[in-house]
């Protein structure tokens, strides 16, 4: 029994990503934790708009971080700035007596409740009025997060662990040696799992507006843009991952430990908004986050295109840097390999 107790703590040493997971993670996951976990939005940007905007401006108290007041603006204006989510809040106030009503993003929950409940406590003075999602259900909020989650767990781990069970069968090393480009057999691998995850997708979509009441106010073909530059950065990373791994159990701690933090920090369940600082800007490093805040945004808000566009560019950027890093891993470990060694034989009978 000793020596094999041993022998589990040799191989244990032996094996980083092991190691890397078992002293690593809860680090992580003790930082991420404290920092990340808090449901509470302590600021909210704030518009104030209409005749009294520079008065009722004076008055406004944590969580309205008034960001800007113009006298001038209408309340249609102000309902356009919460749709493309230039601000959480917006106080409208008018010449009339009375309380001043406070727009109110709804699709932000977290955000919503803070405001909705610090209008409430002015004593009469806001009345709060909720849009896109009026009784600030969670489900409205969930479901547009899970259809990203859904999709990444396809394009990362699923990709991932076919990719490396092709790779023990021996499948990757007979494509070296034939006429195909390292970007041919990557498109050639990853379509079959990107047409899985489009078709979960859409089902996830359709399944979650009927079941949950969950509206679908935007353009679809936003969303299907999004969607697409997402999938491609996942499976992406799936290919990398696999292109790493020796086994099936390394690709899958690997997965792990690229898709946890992603659920974590993009907003999906704490909000960015209340985070420390530091933690925030980890969580703009994902992909998750950025198609997030297009299904959020096309599904709850109908938000329009140019709001939309720094989310799309940035999935872009992403899906080009990590399908050519792909590309270039692929070409590196496995085209060269057979070439190099059908080029020995020749090169040792010249030299005869």
């Amino acid at each position: 029994m000793w020596a094999m107790i041993l022998k589990e703590f040799l191989e244990l040493r032996r094996d980083r990503r092991t190691m890397v997971m078992i002293i690593a993670l809860p680090l992580v996951l003790l930082v991420v934790f404290g920092y990340a976990a808090n449901f509470k939005v302590t600021d909210v940007p704030t518009y104030v708009v209409g005749p009294k905007a520079e008065q009722v401006a004076a008055q406004l108290r944590a969580p309205f971080d008034v960001q800007r007041i113009d006298p001038d603006d209408t309340e249609q204006d102000g309902k356009d700035a919460l749709r493309s989510q230039d601000a959480g809040a917006v106080v409208v106030t008018t010449d009339a007596a009375g309380p001043s009503t406070v727009l109110i993003d709804g699709s932000n929950q977290f955000a919503g409740q803070s405001a909705a409940a610090a209008a409430l406590a002015t004593n009469g003075m806001l009345k709060p009025e909720v849009l896109y999602n009026p009784d600030l259900k969670t489900s409205w909020v969930m479901v547009p997060a899970l259809v990203g989650m859904i999709m990444a767990f396809i394009g990362t781990i699923i990709t991932a662990i076919g990719l490396v069970r092709e790779r023990q069968a021996g499948t990757l090393e007979q494509l070296a040696v034939m006429p195909f480009k390292a970007s041919d057999v990557i498109v050639g691998k990853i379509v079959p799992y990107f047409v899985l995850a489009a078709f979960d997708m859409i089902l996830v979509t359709v399944l979650g507006c009927l079941l949950f009441g969950v509206p679908f106010t935007g353009n679809a073909l936003v969303l299907a843009l999004g969607a697409a530059l997402f999938l491609f950065t996942v499976l992406g990373l799936g290919v990398l991952i696999s292109s790493v791994s020796q086994n099936q159990g390394q690709a899958m701690q690997m997965a792990l430990m690229t898709m946890l933090p992603q659920i974590l920090l993009s907003g999906m369940i704490f909000p960015l908004s209340a985070m420390a600082a530091g933690v925030r800007w980890i969580g703009y490093l994902f992909p998750l986050t950025y198609f997030n805040m297009i299904s959020n945004g096309v599904m709850l808000r109908d938000a329009p295109l140019p709001s939309l566009a720094i989310p799309l560019g940035v999935l872009a950027g992403m899906a080009l840097l990590v399908f050519t890093a792909a590309v270039l891993r692929f070409r590196r470990d496995l085209a060269p390999a057979a070439p190099k060694a059908a080029r020995t034989p020749a090169t040792a009978r010249s030299a005869r």
